[in-house]
């Protein structure tokens, strides 16, 4: 059974990579974000370079195939050579670029993946000021989903001087990330 799982796999990547139809490229993608959840599958994923195949995702145009690839990174980087990867292979960046989507589903995804992926080392990236200052609006949203993962992220991976330093910060400008629409 467990070699059918790496046939299976391989056959949705090589289906991914060959179909032409934005819709198979949406099933396929969030099928592997499905797999990416159970942690039997991280060696097979890994293997088959399927974190390169989210994080290339999540530049796409298509905002379904950007919510499933993060939606899949959400799910792999509770693993640590799976964070370490995504961290090594400048996947913040991207990651952090998914706050200013309009889909609530992108953006918690984000918000949720910043967070595994924080640590000692990557700390500074995670919760820089401008994150910070998008989770002190994400907090105010009327999403009660979003407005506590926000909360959760600034008591949880910011310090008071940052979050101060935000809020100081947001009041003396008016530009920043729209929230997502419901």
């Amino acid at each position: 059974m467990e070699l059918g799982r790496l046939e299976y796999l391989q056959a949705l990547v090589t289906e991914f990579q060959v179909t032409d139809s934005p819709e198979a490229k949406e099933q396929v993608l969030a099928n592997l974000a499905n797999f990416a959840y159970d942690p039997k599958n991280y060696e097979y994923l890994r293997q088959l370079q399927v974190l390169d195949l989210f994080l290339d995702g999540l530049t796409e145009d298509n905002e379904s195939l950007v919510e499933f690839a993060i939606g899949g990174l959400c799910n792999l980087c509770l693993d640590k050579t799976n964070k370490d990867y995504i961290l090594e292979a400048n996947g913040v960046e991207p990651i952090i670029n998914c706050l200013s989507s309009s889909n609530e589903e992108t953006v918690m995804s984000a918000v949720t993946t910043l967070m595994y992926l924080t640590t000692t080392q990557s700390r500074q990236q995670t919760t820089a000021l401008p994150v910070v200052e998008c989770m002190l609006r994400f907090s105010l949203s009327a999403s009660r989903r979003l407005s506590n993962l926000a909360t959760i992220f600034l008591e949880d991976y910011c310090t008071p001087l940052q979050v101060e330093e935000a809020k100081n910060l947001s009041r003396h400008t008016a530009v920043g990330i729209p929230l997502p629409k419901d």
